[in-house]
Order: structure tokens, then C-alpha cells, then sequence
């Protein structure tokens, strides 16, 4: 094959490819060309705006959906706002103390004496081994882990002296928080140190199922040769919440049978979760909030009586924001007060951004398409598909991100139109020949009544 034969192909391949978005884009308002942060991951996610949600039509977010460089729709679904990747969890040195080793059997008596600061931090341990095989006691395999000043500990990491390779040994921890009454807090981890040509592997990290005062590890099996150095906990790591995104809506008052009401429109399909309100200056009152999505059905009260309030320089007191006991993504909502206010209050409604995890089947690159009357996405398994792939890479397990591009017109005004159904020609034809062959037989019929001769 020449050059201009393959570039005459790539030619006519990416005017195919072009002519097939051009096809899916027909049924689709707007589009944005989505651009991957790494590599082949094999799934994506998408954190959607503004935007996307202010061209969607549809309630349950059908009229959203992914496609390929070929226009092929890929597997997608929309889920709710995650949270951002945890930071790694802090690690902060522990106070340890050596416990008596020893055989454990009625010939030995463990004597141990804890002095104790008044906040219950352990200041010395001294621990007495006796009996008549108190000359056999091994050397120290158990120790007791000071956690009275320390909170949110998930995980004890530990060290040990060098020179202990091969070391694969299993321990156990105990919490107690009187030094009295022990529970189980972790039955068994392996602690191994392995070297071979020149790599190693090591396993130093012991995860707790609960939290106390005062920690102990013993060897779970018994027995043991670590020879412990220092004591880490690993604190819980901190999680950022998901900033709330706000939409400012202005109102206009409605008189209703002697009853005024102050209306919103909400331009797209957001899910809304929290609402506060904006009055300027000194401002209190009682209020209760409905919505609605279409002007002719019944409003629905979403929250309230609640009194809002703003009060001080700046409005450094004022009322928290109501939260919604489910998101809701009505397009038209209603404020009524006890009394009425002087002014329309701004109408503030908070809300998560969600995110589209799509599957990179079929030849990127991709895009997002939003808004129709004439499509929907197809169901994706998409949250059984993530479970599975956590199980096997763990649950902190992420797709990667893919970032939205400028939103650009795709059909425009044209694909919120719905299409009209065909019609059946067919069917009409079928009955036009029924009521014309019904006419015939009735007009021959009184034909043959009125030649009848007279009896």
C-alpha cells in the first residue's frame, strides 16, 4: 500500500468517525471533549459543573451520556459526589515498655507496677518475674504501648533491631483502658523482615479493630524473637469534605389568595441538598420552603417552619443552612414566610457535584454529550463493576480522573424537541380499505332492497 493510500484511509476514516459523533450529537444539545489525566487506566471519572447540569433535561440524569471517537456510546452512570482521596495518615512516635517473658504456668508469678501521671499517662513500668523457673525467663517478647495522650490510632507500626533477618513471626494486641480489664484488639498479624539477593520485604504495619488507653502485644502463638526498637501509631487519615457548590436565585412575590409567596427558577437539573436564604442587612423570620417541577403539579414542602436569621456587622451571626433530607432537582421553587418581608429574599441552594465514571471501551478520545428529548443513556452496571475491581486493588481504589473541555453546541434548540413518531401509513391504508369495502357492501345492499319487486 502507497503513503497516499494510508492517508487517503486515515482520511477517510476520521471523516467517518467525524460523521458518526456528528450522528450521536444530533440527539444531543451540548457537548465537552473530555480529556484523561493518565494513561490507559481502563475507567475514568468525571466531576461534573455547572454547565453540564444547566443543559440537562431529564430528573433522573438520562439525557447524559459518554461516546467515543466513533460515536459509540460506552458504559457510563452517574454517581454521587466522592469524597477526595484521603491524605496519607500521620504517624507519631509511642512510649513503650518491655513486659516479663517467661513460661506462662502456675510455678510463675508476673508482679507488674505501673506508675501513672494524674491524666493517666504511664511515667514507668516495672515488671517482676517470680517462682521456682522465674531463672529460665526468656528474653522480652511482650510489651505495653502507652496510647493515653494519643486519639484516632488505626495501626501500630514497628520496628525492630537490625540483624533479625529472616524474621516472620505473628503477634496479637490487647486494649485495655484500667490495665485491668484486656479485650482483643487485633487476634493476629504477621510481622515478617525477608532478604534475598539484595531486596527485601517487609511487613511492620499491625491494624487495630478498636481503640484504647493502653495497648499489648503478645506473641499470638506463644512464643517469639522480635526485639522491638521503637513503636509508631498511624492516626486516621483526614478526609476533606466535598466543597458545596451554591446557586443564587432571585425571586418575585406572588400574591395567592390574599397570601404572598416569593417563586424561584431553577435553571437545570442540580441536586439540591441544603438552602439558605439572603437578606440584606439585620434580618430574622420564619420560613417554610416548597418545590415543584412542573407549573401545573402541587408543591411539595421540602423543609420548614425554620426560622433564618442574619444579625450583626457583615452578618457575622446568622442561621446554619437547612439540610434536605434527599436531593432534590425540581426546577421551580416557593418561599413563604409568617409575615411577609420587605424585600425578596435571595434564595441560596447548595449543592455536591456528581461524578460520570465511564468504562475506555471503543477508540478514544471521548465526550460528553448532555440534553435531549430524543435519547438516553443505557443502564451500566457501573457500581457492581467498581466493587468487583476494589476487592481485587483494594478500597481506596479510584478510577482516574478525566476533565470536562469547554462546552460547545451540538444540536442545539433541535434535540430538545421530541421527536415525532412515524406514521403507520400501512394501518391508515388497512382501515381506508375496511371502510371503503364496508360502504360498498352497504351501498349494494340497498341497491338490491330498492330493485326487490312489491309482493
Amino acid at each position: 500500500m502507497t503513503r497516499w493510500q494510508r492517508l487517503g484511509l486515515v482520511g477517510l476514516s476520521a471523516l467517518a468517525a467525524g460523521g458518526a459523533i456528528a450522528a450521536v450529537a444530533a440527539d444531543y444539545a451540548w457537548q465537552w471533549a473530555l480529556a484523561p489525566q493518565a494513561g490507559d487506566s481502563g475507567a475514568y471519572r468525571v466531576v461534573l459543573d455547572a454547565s453540564v447540569y444547566g443543559a440537562l433535561q431529564s430528573r433522573s440524569l438520562r439525557d447524559l451520556d459518554v461516546v467515543d471517537a466513533g460515536g459509540a456510546t460506552v458504559p457510563a452512570a452517574v454517581l454521587p459526589a466522592m469524597s477526595p482521596a484521603a491524605s496519607i495518615g500521620e504517624r507519631v512516635p509511642m512510649r513503650w515498655f518491655p513486659l516479663p517473658s517467661g513460661p506462662r504456668d502456675a510455678g510463675n508469678d508476673i508482679a507488674l507496677q505501673v506508675e501513672r501521671d494524674a491524666d493517666g499517662t504511664v511515667r514507668r513500668v516495672e515488671t517482676r518475674l517470680s517462682g521456682a523457673r522465674a531463672a529460665q525467663a526468656r528474653p522480652t517478647e511482650a510489651w505495653l504501648v502507652d496510647a493515653s495522650a494519643v486519639d484516632g490510632i488505626v495501626a501500630l507500626w514497628l520496628e525492630w533491631a537490625p540483624g533479625q533477618t529472616p524474621l516472620d513471626v505473628a503477634y496479637r494486641v490487647e486494649g485495655s483502658n484500667d490495665l485491668r480489664d484486656w479485650r482483643m484488639l487485633q487476634p493476629r498479624a504477621p510481622l515478617v523482615d525477608l532478604v534475598r539477593d539484595g531486596e527485601r520485604l517487609q511487613q511492620r504495619r499491625i491494624p487495630l479493630q478498636g481503640s484504647a488507653r493502653y495497648l499489648r502485644l503478645l506473641p499470638s502463638d506463644g512464643s517469639g524473637t522480635l526485639q522491638l526498637s521503637s513503636v509508631q501509631a498511624e492516626l486516621a487519615p483526614a478526609v476533606a469534605d466535598v466543597a458545596w457548590q451554591w446557586q443564587a436565585l432571585d425571586g418575585a412575590a406572588i400574591d395567592d389568595r390574599g397570601t404572598t409567596h416569593y417563586e424561584y427558577t431553577l435553571d437545570g437539573r442540580f441536586p439540591i441538598e441544603r438552602v439558605d436564604l439572603q437578606l440584606p442587612g439585620n434580618s430574622a423570620g420564619e420560613w417554610t420552603l416548597y418545590s415543584r417541577d412542573e407549573a401545573t403539579t402541587p408543591w411539595v414542602r421540602r423543609t420548614g417552619p425554620w426560622v433564618s436569621f442574619r444579625i450583626g456587622e457583615r452578618g457575622a451571626d446568622r442561621s446554619a443552612p437547612q439540610v434536605l433530607s434527599s436531593a432534590v432537582r425540581d426546577r421551580h421553587w416557593r418561599l413563604s414566610g409568617s409575615v411577609p418581608s420587605a424585600q425578596v429574599p435571595q434564595l441560596r441552594l447548595g449543592w455536591q457535584p456528581e461524578t460520570v465514571v465511564f468504562v475506555a471501551q471503543g477508540t478514544p478520545p471521548y465526550t460528553l454529550v448532555a440534553g435531549s428529548a430524543r435519547a438516553a443513556r443505557a443502564n451500566a452496571p457501573m457500581p457492581q463493576l467498581l466493587e468487583a475491581i476494589r476487592r481485587q486493588h483494594g478500597v481506596d481504589w479510584q478510577p482516574a480522573v478525566a476533565t470536562l473541555g469547554e462546552r460547545q453546541q451540538a444540536a442545539g434548540e433541535r434535540a430538545l424537541v421530541p421527536v415525532e413518531e412515524p406514521r403507520d401509513w400501512k394501518a391508515w391504508l388497512l382501515w381506508a380499505l375496511l371502510v371503503g369495502g364496508a360502504l360498498l357492501v352497504g351501498t349494494f345492499a340497498i341497491s338490491l332492497l330498492r330493485g326487490k319487486p312489491a309482493s
